[in-house]
């Protein structure tokens, strides 16, 4: 693991590095995307930042929210460790991502950017599919960053990867885990490819938000488990329960609703 590279004196953190190259790569394909649908690259970008806005707002709602402990500290003890005090507490409690989170904030400002940018209103289930195709591509990216930085790291195994002298994430080093941020990374890497042949040969159209979901979910609640999580259940396993859930009531819903329309 290489959590950063240092250019011109200053140390680069690898995971912005990856996530950076994962945003071109979306805006490469999903410029090729849009051509099928006649979707404007200016519009196409334009929705690009504002799920890139979400996405940043969500992960880190979701990280603070998991991270409430740190907030009800600095303000019940705001006595004690005054304005310096509260503002580092505020500072970690948001000072990570949650991918939940990203997924559903980037989700949730494309559909309230489609609801009132009118030229892209007509395309909302167009882009939708696309943003479906997308997330894994930029989630490919940004796990091998999360194993570059040494974050988001599995169970100790004897078939892994020691650290050491990762200064970003201390509690890696010295002890072998399993890569399972490589391997949630080859997952997202199919998913990919397998929601892009349904994209170019319209299988499911309009719907693969809801395959998409459905595939994660899966992927992500196996994963919790070898990050360690064998008694109860972790955050992100109750929300790939629910988003399983939704996907599964919603599916059906809107294949009805396409089928009875003109």
């Amino acid at each position: 693991m290489f959590p950063a590279i240092e250019i011109f004196g200053r140390q680069i953190g690898l995971y912005g590095v990856m996530a950076v190259l994962g945003f071109a790569a979306c805006f490469f394909v999903g410029s090729r995307l849009i051509r099928r649908f006649d979707i404007d690259i200016y519009d196409f970008a334009l929705t690009m930042i504002a799920a890139g806005i979400g996405m940043a707002v969500g992960a880190s709602a979701l990280y603070a929210a998991t991270n409430y402990r740190v907030l009800l500290y600095g303000f019940s003890h705001f006595s004690e460790i005054g304005w310096d005090g509260l503002w580092r507490c505020i500072s970690a409690a948001f000072g990570g991502f949650v991918f939940y989170g990203g997924f559903i904030g980037a989700g949730v400002a494309i559909l309230i950017y489609t609801k009132f940018a009118k030229s892209v209103t007509p395309h909302r289930d167009r882009l939708l599919d696309i943003y479906a195709v997308l997330v894994p591509l930029f989630h490919t990216f940004g796990r091998i960053g999360c194993f570059l930085g040494g974050c988001c790291y599995g169970i100790e195994s004897n078939f892994g990867f020691t650290v050491h002298g990762n200064t970003f994430n201390p509690s890696v080093n010295g002890v072998s885990r399993f890569p399972i941020q490589l391997v949630e990374s080859g997952c997202n890497l199919l998913i990919f490819l397998v929601l892009l042949y349904f994209f170019y040969r319209g299988i499911m159209q309009s719907r693969l938000i809801y395959i998409y979901i459905l595939i994660y979910s899966v992927v992500r609640f196996t994963d919790e488990f070898f990050r360690g999580m064998l008694f109860g259940l972790s955050t992100s396993q109750w929300i790939s329960i629910a988003l399983f859930l939704f996907a599964l009531v919603m599916l059906p819903i809107k294949s009805k609703k396409l089928k009875n329309s003109p």
